[in-house]
């Protein structure tokens, strides 16, 4: 058994707290604005005189692929987007009146890809891989009095990832100023050894740099709770490597449902004097693993509901959004999503701390390749020189936020074929990691059973994760890791489009329609309907759980299409338009697929349930339709046009399914966990009410629609922040002149958006087009698009306004505070 029992602590992207910073001596800010772009190489970019007048102002993050066009020369499999090539950034600041004598420091939070960075025209460092966040001391390179230039230059590459990557400073920049004697960077690190209902141990271990020397230096530690009372302090001497431990009365646990956090501040004392502080947010909680009882949080029970999520955020690209991640994350929980695997790279921290605040359990992953490449330039042209680093970077940065709970060494890795080096590598990696933290476990993603667990290349890390082999669980894997808990690492991989419905229902790859149908019965060959991990996983409560491929479609990785096309020097865009993927369960706007109500079906208890496919019919030559339900109640009834089509009992009426992936082919797989009828069309109303104990609990009704007659817009939030960069991700509906959605319009919508703020990009979950994301119209995909809207700088008000031709307008209007 391996069992770990922890508590953890989260250090938070802005830790340090404004209001403090003068009095500790620390300086953090944003160093986001006043920048200027080109695209395209500009030699000599570097120098601090050269001439940029011709350049673009931008504000970062920013990616500059995302701007497009779509084109069949670019790579469908990394989203057909111009992300390659090389891009400069400069900017000209004016040293900090603070600076003298500190330490002024610039992080990047993350960087796509292979930056070099110069400061008045001096080479200060490079940093390949662009998922990592990296920071340099420029304090050497600046002028003592007067105006400074850093410049950025950026290579990415093509053919350098199996995804959309984005390209550009896409995630946060920022600007400290520190004293030479400061808490290192990411040097604080808080565990809790000991967990009880009336205290808790909190352990602090801190590395300070600058010299020390005979100086009276001091750490002072106050530990302040969820409210923001203190209850706990302790000063300790200070020097290059500290440790002390505090005891926290009446312990708030850190958990899914009320995600407690406490803060911890760490000040440095030299004599009397405040010289530097941070501030490092953290939970308390427990974790155990286990072999025989699965996974436990807090002492319970907890199984894994996961979702593997890639980095960018559909219409607007690899950008990172503080709105954009929250939201995002909110709609996984409504789906009953406990658990996210951050394939296949290091996260934003923006992403964690949303993780933190939501409560939701992160598997934070390294790499997707190593020495093998999986495309000829990905990281392992980097991989020898920088993977020590690389990894241990995240694990610094990220080894306080009580939502990561294991570390992954990598993902689908080519080592799994050499016994050699894929056993070295893999022990090197999970090395490195618990020479940082012995507190989490450490796992990788096997594709290849049982390769890697004859080879014993599993058995370097804590748990095996299983990607794709719910027929492996128990005895079959048991036998070569009898003491390793086991982890779903990526399961399903069913595909579909949103409103998409295919009759009659046929097992298939491709379509000819570029799309695939909803009814969550197809996908690639390795992989099965989610019915087939549910059966697998309740035969074995031992497994921890799964993370579903995917949560949310992604750009890039068009499967099923988008194969290759030797014609174009073997890139992948056989299937153009396809570019983006259909694996998610919410389409690349939000939009929720059926799937999605599956999986709430399995994942929640609040009654639910949804009924599909839609029920406009007329004249397609399909005169009986078969109709399912997903529900977490014991009974449904479906009813066309007011007449009962009968009852179905979860668990006891089965509905066959088609399977033809791999060891999964049947023409009569039976179901328990949808429900099933085939019924006549007739226009008018489909409508399913679910019951328990006999009792109705939650109902779902479908309407026939008429002519698309106009235009409903319905924002998600209706005030924003005035800081430029927040979000409302306004839903365009296109209805008859009742009021009923429009399941098959395709209307291409135009938007004005007037006032204090602007369109951030627009999008409709289709993912086999070339329309642009920036842009001020979009057409409908079975009846919805999407318009995202940026706030500006001043308060005021946004009014939107969506017209089409032959449709009544639609109008809304957003408060900005």
């Amino acid at each position: 058994m391996i069992r770990l029992k922890m508590m953890f602590c989260l250090t938070l992207a802005m830790a340090i707290l404004a209001i403090a910073a003068d009095a500790r001596g620390d300086y953090r800010q944003s160093f986001n604005h006043g920048w200027l772009f080109h695209n395209g190489d500009a030699p000599g970019a570097e120098a601090a005189d050269f001439d940029d007048s011709g350049w673009r102002s931008q504000q970062l993050p920013h990616d500059w692929a995302i701007e497009g066009p779509f084109d069949v020369k670019y790579n469908a499999r990394a989203g057909g987007l111009p992300f390659h090539g090389t891009g400069w950034y400069r900017k000209t600041f004016e040293t900090p009146e603070n600076a003298k004598g500190k330490a002024v420091l610039i992080t990047f939070d993350g960087a796509m890809y292979d930056a070099h960075v110069w400061v008045n025209g001096q080479f200060v460092g490079n940093r390949p891989y662009g998922y990592i966040e990296f920071q340099f001391d420029i304090s050497k390179y600046l002028n003592e009095d007067g105006s400074n230039t850093i410049a950025v230059k950026l290579t990415p590459e093509d053919l350098s990832s199996r995804w959309y990557p984005g390209a550009g400073i896409y995630r946060n920049v920022w600007i400290d100023v520190r004293n030479p004697i400061r808490v290192a960077q990411w040097g604080t690190f808080v565990t809790t050894p000991k967990v009880g209902e009336d205290e808790a141990t909190v352990s602090v271990e801190t590395t300070l740099t600058g010299n020390l020397g005979s100086r009276n230096v001091q750490l002072r530690y106050d530990v302040f709770d969820p409210s923001g009372a203190k209850v706990a302090s302790a000063t300790t001497k200070g020097e290059t490597e500290t440790s002390t431990e505090l005891t926290v009365r009446g312990p708030q646990l850190w958990n899914i449902d009320s995600p407690n956090l406490y803060r911890l501040t760490t000040t440095v004392l030299d004599g009397d004097n405040a010289v530097d502080g941070v501030n490092t947010t953290f939970g308390i909680r427990t974790l155990e693993f286990s072999k025989e009882k699965g996974f436990s949080l807090n002492g319970k029970h907890t199984r894994i509901q996961g979702v593997c999520l890639h980095h960018d955020n559909g219409p607007l690209g690899s950008v990172v959004n503080r709105r954009a991640i929250e939201r995002k994350l909110q709609i996984m929980k409504q789906m009953g999503v406990n658990s996210v695997r951050t394939s296949h790279n290091p996260p934003s921290n923006e992403l964690l701390e949303f993780c933190d605040k939501l409560g939701l359990l992160v598997q934070v992953e390294a790499f997707d390749v190593w020495m093998k490449a999986k495309v000829p330039n990905g990281y392992n042209k980097f991989f020898e020189e920088w993977a020590e680093r690389d990894i241990k970077d995240m694990v610094r940065r990220d080894r306080n936020h009580p939502s990561v709970f294991m570390w992954s060494i990598g993902n689908e890795i080519l080592e799994q074929s050499s016994k050699e080096d894929g056993n070295r590598i893999a022990k090197q990696l999970n090395d490195y990691v618990k020479s940082l933290d012995t507190t989490r476990p450490t796992t990788c993603g096997f594709n290849w059973y049982p390769g890697p667990y004859a080879t014993g290349m599993a058995g370097q890390v804590d748990i095996a994760g299983m990607n794709y082999k719910p027929l492996a669980y128990g005895e079959p894997v048991n036998s070569y890791l009898p003491n390793n808990p086991v982890v779903g690492s990526e399961t399903s991989s069913c595909t579909s489009s949103r409103g998409v419905y295919h009759l009659p229902i046929e097992k298939y790859q491709t379509h000819e329609s570029k799309q695939v149908t909803s009814y969550d019965l197809i996908g690639p060959p390795w992989a099965y309907p989610p019915d087939i991990e549910f059966d697998a996983l309740e035969k074995h409560p031992e497994v921890l759980g799964e993370y579903i491929w995917t949560g949310f479609d992604y750009l890039g990785e068009p499967t099923p299409y988008g194969g290759k096309d030797n014609s174009t020097n073997g890139y992948w865009n056989a299937d153009w338009p396809s570019r983006s993927s259909y694996f998610g369960a919410v389409d690349l706007c939000g939009f929720p697929k059926d799937r999605f109500y599956l999986y709430q079906s399995q994942w929640t208890d609040e009654p639910m349930v949804h009924v599909l496919p839609h029920w406009n019919w007329e004249n397609t030559g399909h005169e009986m339709i078969p109709v399912y339900a997903y529900t977490n109640c014991e009974e449904v009834e479906l009813f066309v046009n007011g007449e009962s089509a009968g009852r179905r009992v979860k668990g006891k009426d089965l509905t066959k399914i088609l399977v033809k992936f791999n060891r999964y082919e049947s023409d009569h797989l039976m179901s328990k966990y949808r429900l099933s009828w085939e019924v006549p069309f007739a226009p008018g109303s489909l409508r399913v009410v679910c019951y328990n104990d006999g009792k109705p609990v939650a109902e779902k009704e479908i309407k026939t629609a008429g002519t698309p007659a106009q235009i409903k817009l319905v924002p998600d939030r209706s005030e924003l922040s005035a800081d430029g960069s927040d979000l409302s991700y306004v839903t365009v509906r296109i209805e008859d002149a009742e009021g009923n959605f429009c399941p098959l319009a395709s209307n291409l919508v135009r938007f004005k958006v007037e006032g204090e703020g602007a369109i951030a990009a627009v999008g409709n979950g289709n993912a086999a087009t070339t329309a642009p994301f920036i842009a001020d119209h979009r057409e409908a995909f079975n009846g919805l698009c999407m318009l995202i809207v940026k706030s500006g700088n001043q308060i005021g008000e946004i009014k939107i306004v969506a017209e089409s031709d032959g449709l009544i307008s639609g109008a809304t209007s957003l408060d900005v505070k």
